[in-house]
């Protein structure tokens, strides 16, 4: 017989409002809190406005402090070479350090009371020097181009405009921004030269104790890197100054034997010139070979042939035997190096930007390029 079965009920779904209901209570939630977004961007924006400005603020100590540390790194080449003649470090850097502390006491002492000299006597004799200057030779040759005419007249309106007082005033006032400038340098080095002593007192112990922020395994590399680096650097600051003080040196026999004015200021500022590789040279030879234009056409003349011959064997025989140590910076990266330090931080910027420069040569040298190769 045949048995009925039952009709099976069909699964009913579940309704859609539970379904709903269920998956939203599983689904992960996404708010967007757009006031807590908005108030951390913003305080953000204020603390990197705060760091920029807290920087521009700091621009000058910080260029102290890198001068400083570079100085210090150009200085231990000579410590050490005095302690492996058997000194103790600290009597090496007293000595170094006296002998540095008597440089920059002998410039300021030789250099100041000329240029207050020279000022003094601009200032008491300015109707003789007028006088003088219209009889000279610069201006009789000036005049042989056009007429001796627009030369009187443009020295006469210079006498002029020194009579008024409103002038005089503002000459003053740019005498003693000058003086201000003047002072500030002073103290400037001065702080300098404390930094560089506490730095070059204690070089190893900075560089155990960067080491200490690189891992353990890789101590032994940074430990050569930074030894290589400080190294090279030392040597170029020595290589430098040794560049500085041939050309200081050659410029005051020179100028003195030709007849220039001020010729010890005049070598000073070769020698600073020469500091800034390329840029520097070029720019003292100018300032000076104007100079020595003012007080005749010859001397000008026989200043800018000087130096157009010294800057040539300065970049073909002195800088390739003195700079052959040093780590090789090309000519390129030298003019940007220097320019970019002026403008960001003016002389002082210019004097650190080569050491920087070849600082980052030999991290891509010797971290970056290895890394590369091995890859």
């Amino acid at each position: 017989m045949w048995r009925r079965t039952p009709p099976q009920r069909a699964i009913e779904a579940p309704p859609q409002a539970e379904l709903t209901a269920d998956s939203r209570s599983t689904a992960p939630e996404l708010r967007i809190r757009a006031f807590r977004i908005g108030f951390v961007g913003a305080l953000g924006v204020l603390v990197a406005v705060f760091v920029a400005g807290l920087l521009g603020q700091l621009s000058t100590v910080l260029l102290y402090i890198a001068l400083a540390v570079f100085l210090a790194l150009g200085l231990d080449p000579v410590v050490s070479w005095l302690q492996r003649r058997g000194m103790p470090r600290w009597t090496a850097i007293v000595i170094v350090f006296a002998a540095v502390i008597g440089l920059f006491v002998g410039i300021i002492a030789t250099i100041v009371p000329i240029v207050v000299d020279q000022i003094t006597n601009a200032i008491d004799n300015w109707p003789q020097i007028v006088e003088d200057f219209k009889n000279s030779d610069f201006v009789a040759w000036i005049g042989s181009f056009g007429g001796a005419t627009w030369v009187e007249d443009s020295v006469a309106a210079i006498g002029d405009w020194l009579a008024d007082p409103n002038n005089i005033g503002a000459l003053t006032g740019g005498i003693l921004a000058v003086g201000a400038g003047i002072a500030g340098g002073i103290t400037g080095a001065t702080i300098v030269l404390i930094l560089t002593l506490y730095f070059l007192a204690s070089l190893a112990s900075m560089k155990r104790y960067a080491a200490r922020f690189v891992p353990a395994s890789s101590r032994p590399g940074f430990l050569d890197v930074s030894q290589e680096i400080t190294g090279s650097v030392g040597r170029y600051v020595i290589g430098q100054i040794s560049l500085a003080s041939v050309n200081g040196v050659l410029s005051l026999i020179f100028l003195t034997i030709i007849g220039a004015p001020v010729p010890i200021l005049l070598a000073f500022i070769a020698f600073l010139g020469s500091l800034i590789p390329l840029v520097g040279t070029l720019t003292g030879a100018i300032i000076i070979s104007l100079v020595s234009l003012a007080a005749s056409p010859a001397t000008g003349l026989a200043a800018a042939i000087y130096y157009l011959v010294y800057m040539q064997v300065e970049a073909y025989v002195l800088s390739p035997r003195i700079m052959n140590r040093a780590v090789s910076v090309p000519g390129a990266l030298v003019v940007i190096a220097a320019v970019a330090g002026g403008t960001l931080g003016g002389v002082l910027g210019a004097l650190v930007a080569i050491p920087i420069a070849a600082s980052l040569i030999i991290i891509v040298e010797k971290v970056i390029f290895p890394r590369q190769d091995a890859s």
